[in-house]
């Protein structure tokens, strides 16, 4: 997938023109990030890094993704309703990983109390890389499924009209007009609306789960003005605010400053960093409640490493999906290699196969957020590290997806405008709401292309590696 943007990028001239422009009509559309000093604050902003060009995204592999993501809806809705499957998957995890044990506790706390909430909202999304075959075709290959605080549906709507204005300075009226529409921040907040709406109070209100230092705060209202334009009426509170002004009524209702609420939305409690004791008590105060909560305890065990690992196992889609075939057979092909690192001889062999080549391999701990994966040299060292210890099973193995690079500009603040050789993940958004046993809706929602330059190994936007894109389908 050489890019067709060759010819453009050698005019070193042109290129710094280009940027000053697309950096203008990012700051007018929007496409914005708090900056790293000022994190609470919205008084100075800056744009979020973007690439100059969209970047190449063959057709297939983009309406493969896309086909997909109401079968992964399906899938993580059937995890999570499957406590058994979830408590022998994470056994060995939630000995040596206390993050993990930690949500665990939650959830069987809640199994035993009997679960309040009967509305359940999936807002996740999945992200692949274009793993380049033995004949050279590109082939999609799942790096992983976020199931909390899935981000950047707010900005991925803002960027297409940023790359269609950079053509059509170029006079590239044809090319601009391939770069498609994207809103994923109007389907997610769909979601939101329809499980508010089943809950069934019409005073009650949509908690956002915020953190304190959010520079990501645009992408989070897109999602709040989309839900806003319907009625539905969004506040903001940290953990910290639920310890000190959340409560349950006798009919496990919850209220915060006495505000009945209807959907809590998680954009924060992904990471161990984020929980303090008080944190911990906050968290279980929300999902024993019969709110809505997206993600519930249940599917954010859903979204973890093992998980993943475990479900690339011979039989065990078709236990979670029974006479559903053909589901299987697509999100079978997405799966690349996946390994448990578990004590005994599959363990090991694992081991053995990463240490003798470890270019091939990648070391993953049970994390979200970006920068938590290992490689190369680092991974050789973990691995002599843990090898014989039961700390292993807190990891899972994946084989390195190694995809074509190809050139382009990454804009970021203060940075200056050169070419690099870079690589794309894309993600899509789906959305699912199920009452009861019902399946209310499942749907995808949008996508969002991130790019990185070749050397960076692992991390998001977030994290201040990779920057937003979007498909130019060939």
């Amino acid at each position: 997938m050489a890019t067709s943007w060759r010819i453009l990028l050698q005019d070193e001239q042109q290129l710094k023109e280009l940027a000053r422009q697309a950096v203008d009509r990012a700051l007018a559309e929007g496409v914005l990030l708090r900056t790293s000093q000022e994190p609470s604050s919205s008084d100075v902003v800056s744009y979020a890094p973007f690439t100059l060009f969209p970047s190449l995204v063959p057709s297939a592999l983009l309406e493969q993704a896309y086909a997909v993501q109401m079968d992964f809806n399906l899938l993580v809705d059937a995890v999570s309703q499957n406590a058994a499957f979830l408590e022998q998957t994470l056994f060995s995890t939630i000995k040596r990983d206390d993050f993990t044990a930690r949500l665990f506790d939650i959830h069987k706390q809640v199994l035993k109390e009997g679960i309040a909430q009967t509305v359940f909202l999936g807002l996740n999304r999945s992200d692949y890389m274009f793993q380049s075959s033995a004949d050279g075709s590109p082939v999609l290959k799942q790096i992983e499924i976020n199931t909390i605080s899935a981000s950047f549906g707010g900005l991925a709507s803002r960027t297409p009209v940023v790359h269609r204005h950079v053509f059509n300075i170029l006079n590239k009226t044809k090319e601009a007009a391939k770069i498609l529409s994207n809103n994923p921040s109007k389907g997610l907040a769909l979601g939101i609306a329809k499980a508010w709406e089943l809950y069934g109070s019409t005073n009650a209100l949509v908690l956002l789960i915020a953190q304190e230092k959010e520079r990501n705060i645009f992408d989070q209202r897109a999602i709040e003005n989309e839900l806003l334009a319907r009625n539905i009426h969004v506040i903001r509170q940290k953990f910290e605010d639920i310890s000190e002004k959340g409560s349950l009524d006798q009919n496990r209702r919850l209220f915060v400053d006495g505000r009945e609420v209807a959907v809590v939305y998680f954009r924060d409690g992904y990471m161990p960093s984020q929980y303090s004791v008080q944190n911990w008590e906050a968290r279980l105060l929300l999902e024993r409640s019969c709110a809505v909560k997206c993600p519930d305890i249940a599917t954010q065990l859903a979204g973890t490493k093992k998980v993943q690992q475990e479900l690339s196992r011979v039989g065990m889609l078709e236990m979670l999906l029974p006479g559903q075939p053909e589901a299987v057979a697509r999100l079978r092909a997405t799966f690349a290699g996946l390994y448990s690192l578990d004590m005994g001889e599959e363990g090991d062999q694992a081991i053995t196969k990463a240490l003798a080549a470890p270019s091939r391999f990648v070391l993953k701990p049970q994390r979200e957020g970006g920068g938590n994966n290992l490689y190369g040299e680092e991974m050789v060292q973990a691995l002599e590290r843990l090898k014989d210890s039961e700390e292993r099973a807190s990891y899972i193995l994946m084989e390195k997806i190694e995809p074509e690079p190809f050139g382009n500009c990454l804009l970021r603040p203060g940075s200056p405008v050169r070419v690099v050789q870079c690589i794309s993940e894309l993600g899509i958004f789906g959305v699912y709401v199920r009452q009861e046993r019902t399946l209310v809706m499942n749907k995808h929602v949008g996508h969002l292309l991130r790019t990185k330059a070749i050397e960076d190994a692992d991390g998001g936007v977030a994290a201040g590696v990779a920057v937003l894109d979007n498909p130019y389908p060939v």
